[in-house]
């Protein structure tokens, strides 16, 4: 097992098939209990998601000092925004105009989600469970994220990229090549998580970043550490160390924790 060669001060973990498991609401005890001995070495957590709102009972394990949301479009500190990144309406237009046919498509505010919900079209449970309101009362001027599922939303992923390079996607290829996020220019997880390291007065190098999927990659290719959770092909290059799945990622913790506590 590989440990971080400098001392950490900062985990920034990606939450669905890292952290937790997908679509999960809760962390793994184990996970738990690690996370509490290294809160108790004096080590900060991050949590960068591309969720919305990460759920109430991870944001009690993790206790994280700051939240990024929306692929980083949104950071918060203690509660309090520090950036959230919006689509210009020029902007919005050009990402809603899809041909995608019968493509769900979810635009999300800070506070409220929007759906387009093709007819005979069933609605995912967590989507069942959060108040939502039609895609046409969407605020163009107050978006942050927008995410399409389809089979062909790569052919829109590069149409679009096509006309606003500077927008960040995500998605359309493994492990959801279904599933498309586009989010505002800057909003990316690397970026996002430089931005909270700045904050926090944590060097890069004491940064360790964990995570599972193609959103991940910008993260941990600007850690100082990165783990990968499970085996993406496009994450390895930039991963200093491989845990298995979730549920043996508080292994991984604990043996940090191990290792920082007899350096002590």
């Amino acid at each position: 097992m590989s440990l971080p060669t400098h001392r950490p001060q900062l985990l920034a973990f990606d939450l669905d098939g890292t952290l937790i498991l997908e679509a999960s609401l809760s962390v793994p005890k184990h996970t738990q209990t690690a996370l509490g001995r290294l809160r108790g070495l004096g080590i900060q957590t991050a949590i960068v998601t591309g969720r919305d709102h990460p759920p109430s009972g991870v944001l009690d394990a993790a206790q994280p000092a700051a939240v990024a949301t929306s692929n980083g479009g949104r950071i918060e500190f203690a509660g309090r925004v520090h950036q959230e990144l919006r689509f210009s309406e020029e902007e919005l237009a050009s990402v809603l105009a899809h041909q995608l046919g019968n493509a769900r498509v979810i635009a999300f505010t800070s506070s409220a989600l929007y759906v387009d919900m093709p007819p005979g079209v069933a609605a995912p449970e967590w989507l069942v469970r959060r108040e939502h309101y039609p895609l046409s009362e969407a605020p163009a001027s107050e978006i942050i994220k927008v995410g399409f599922y389809h089979p062909e939303v790569a052919s829109w992923r590069d149409t679009l990229r096509g006309q606003h390079a500077q927008l960040v996607y995500t998605g359309a290829q493994p492990p959801y090549p279904d599933f498309l996020t586009v989010t505002p220019s800057g909003a990316d997880k690397g970026a996002a998580l430089s931005v909270i390291a700045h904050q926090l007065g944590v060097p890069m190098e004491r940064v360790t970043a964990f995570g599972d999927s193609d959103n991940d990659e910008a993260m941990l290719s600007v850690a100082g550490w990165a783990v990968q959770v499970g085996s993406l092909p496009l994450l390895r290059p930039h991963a200093n160390e491989q845990v298995e799945r979730p549920e043996t990622l508080g292994n991984y913790l604990h043996a940090l924790a191990d290792s920082l506590a007899a350096a002590t």
